[in-house]
């Protein structure tokens, strides 16, 4: 079972970046110069993904646009000879097939995923959060697909948080089987610290058998009146194995102001062209 799509649900209104996001989605917001977006559909890429599939709102339109062609800005660009300018919207354009499906209400991430069943079909299919950026030597969603491809069931991404935070996370309880590998036995969504199972967050990373979306499709509201994908996964994991991944990297939460400043600054110490000018700079605010 090869997982060949990705449903990346991006219809949120981005109300913690008002009023940047009055008319311009989140996800177009720059990490540097390059759309924090653009970020994630690489990674599906580099990890053998096929066809992304995006779960809009109103106003989302750009998001679609930014990997179409656009053959009047690339013809003004080609008469000023900014051939490799020209060259790289090409590549943007033509890096992986784009569709997309309309979430009419906000109904919740799993409400989300289920707009996609018609798109993806029977088959296994990854989901990637956009307000996750990951930086890793071996793309995050193709840790998951190896151990999917091993055990054939559901697999999520996993991180380590510290006690006072686990409110903020859906969370496992499970066992180590393996370095870095769990098998989850239940998930909760934000428990009380009181109350949480264990301190192993889900991220938001996942490959999902499309079983999924017959537990979605009868599953009562949860917190905040929403379908709660972690709910959908608490009944799946009743039905089937369900496995976990400590994956390795550095996330960024960047739906988050002070994890999309973290962002933009570790990227770009990146960069050759800029990583001493940002290095001189920080170390200038703080003498």
């Amino acid at each position: 079972m090869k997982v060949r799509k990705a449903v990346i649900p991006v219809a949120g209104l981005g109300t913690r970046f008002l009023p940047a996001t009055k008319t311009v989605p989140k996800e177009l917001l720059p990490i540097v110069d390059i759309p924090s977006i653009q970020y994630v559909v690489q990674e599906a890429v580099e990890a053998g993904i096929e066809e992304i599939i995006f779960v809009t709102g109103r106003g989302k339109d750009g998001i679609e646009d930014h990997f179409d062609e656009a053959p009047e800005l690339e013809q003004v660009l080609a008469e000023r000879g900014q051939d490799e300018s020209v060259a790289m919207l090409r590549r943007i354009a033509e890096m992986i097939e784009v569709v997309s499906v309309r979430q009419k209400k906000p109904l919740g991430l799993g409400h989300a995923v289920l707009c996609a069943q018609d798109l993806v079909g029977d088959e296994p299919f990854a989901v990637m959060l956009a307000d996750d950026l990951i930086d890793s030597e071996v793309p995050c969603i193709r840790q998951l697909l190896e151990i999917f491809e091993e055990k054939k069931e559901s697999v999520i991404a996993l991180m380590e948080v510290a006690k006072s935070e686990v409110h903020r996370y859906g969370v496992i309880r499970g066992k180590e089987i393996k370095k870095r590998l769990y098998e989850v036995e239940a998930t909760v969504e934000k428990p009380p610290v009181k109350e949480a199972p264990s301190r192993m967050a889900i991220i938001g990373r996942y490959i999902l058998r499309p079983e999924i979306f017959s537990i979605l499709q009868k599953l009562p509201p949860g917190k905040g009146g929403e379908i709660q994908l972690t709910d959908g996964l608490s009944q799946l994991v009743r039905e089937r194995k369900m496995f976990g991944c400590e994956f390795l990297g550095e996330r960024y939460d960047i739906g988050d102001k002070f994890g999309f400043v973290r962002a933009t600054v570790a990227y770009a110490l990146k960069r050759a062209d800029l990583r001493d000018k940002v290095i001189e700079y920080l170390k200038s605010t703080i003498d």
